[in-house]
């Protein structure tokens, strides 16, 4: 009985087709793959340096760092509205707490927008997202994800937004603008003046999102304040972050601010329970020392000059730089100068044809890099 039972299922086995061959949607295979920041290599005799992610090479606040010691409810749920937070941000941005959706991050509130607001309509037509490139990696990501079309204008020469071009890119299929200010990874800012006039030509039903994740970094007298702005412009979104210049960007806090004709529709397209309370009682705990917080940004916008100082006494040119970061337009010795680097137990981001983006470190990281754009055989004191 055993063995007729076995012939029949080797019979049944034999004359299976091969399984079904489980493809995800056509558009994954036009999305470029999101490239994190890669550790530096172990060079012996050289402390390593990683200058490839934009992060705050400072630790949080010791009361920070308190308030994360001090949450031990983390079995519960946080609360999916995050309210305490929006409570103080709206405090510490006089705008109502209403304003404010918070987010995993930035990128997550941005993510809640492009889902609110851009995809593909119940006719079948396709929405379009108009933004600078280059700009944020994540954005043809995120934009494609969301069922809608890039279009992405290039940049000036100078690294900035082209706005003229990006207000020509605008056609009825624009739902949303990204503004990315200070552009990542180029780095110049937009000012009050360049986005009031933009705003002026662009249609109020369509969505311009500020992105303003390197905020706290900006010294340009000028630059643009989205929050400032969105109280006048309805159809402005600001986007901020507490992974930067709070140095809390593992605990994944950010959000938007709006508003609430347009919040009322982001609240339903967030992530439940995307803040956890650690990162909230975190992020509360660094708006209340805020001053503090912006004691350590100053020291590496100190940093960042000295950094700029250095390479143009080295003869390199490269665009104004309002975060905390440099960007070098190497081209095609972008990936070549990335590899030098990691001879120097540096990590740097490369964007290989275009450039390399270099985040602000550690004195002796950033000073190392420095000595390294000095001896760089292609560099411009090169014979």
């Amino acid at each position: 009985m055993t063995s007729t039972r076995n012939s029949i299922n080797d019979a049944a086995v034999q004359e299976d087709p091969s399984p079904a061959v489980i493809t995800p949607r056509p558009v994954m295979a036009k999305l470029p793959k999101y490239a994190a920041g890669k550790p530096p290599a172990v060079i012996e005799g050289l402390q390593p340096f990683k200058l490839s992610s934009n992060e705050n090479p400072l630790p949080p606040l010791p009361e920070v760092l308190a308030a994360i010691h001090s949450q031990h409810n983390i079995q519960r749920y946080p609360d999916p509205l995050s309210t305490a937070l929006r409570t103080e941000l709206g405090r510490f941005l006089d705008v109502p707490a209403e304003d404010i959706v918070t987010g995993a991050g930035s990128l997550g509130a941005l993510v809640q927008i492009l889902q609110t607001f851009a995809g593909q309509n119940e006719d079948g037509s396709v929405d379009e997202v108009v933004y600078a490139w280059r700009s944020f990696e994540a954005y043809p990501i995120m934009v494609g994800l969301a069922g809608a079309d890039s279009v992405q204008v290039p940049n000036r020469e100078d690294g900035s937004h082209d706005l003229e071009a990006m207000v020509a890119a605008v056609t009825e299929r624009t739902r949303v603008v990204l503004l990315c200010t200070p552009n990542n990874p180029t780095g110049p800012a937009l000012t009050t003046a360049q986005v009031e006039d933009f705003l002026s030509k662009v249609p109020s039903d369509v969505v311009v999102v500020i992105d303003e994740a390197y905020t706290e970094f900006v010294r340009e007298p000028e630059a643009v304040d989205g929050v400032s702005l969105y109280r006048n412009y309805p159809n402005v979104i600001v986007l901020r972050t507490f992974s930067k210049a709070h140095g809390l960007a593992n605990l994944r806090v950010g959000y938007s601010v709006a508003n609430q004709r347009l919040t009322q529709h982001l609240r339903v397209a967030a992530t439940p329970f995307a803040v956890s309370s650690l990162a909230e009682d975190a992020a509360i705990a660094s708006l209340k020392h805020y001053e503090q917080v912006m004691e350590r940004v100053q020291s590496l916008v100190d940093e960042r000059e000295r950094v700029v100082a250095g390479l143009k006494d080295l003869g390199w040119k490269f665009p104004e730089s309002q975060g905390n970061f440099v960007w070098l337009p190497l081209g095609d010795d972008a990936q070549d100068f990335a590899e030098f680097a990691g001879t120097q137990a540096l990590s740097v981001r490369a964007f290989p044809g275009e450039g390399v983006r270099v985040s602000i470190g550690e004195v002796e990281a950033n000073t190392r890099f420095l000595a390294l754009c000095a001896s760089y055989p292609k560099g411009p004191g090169a014979s």
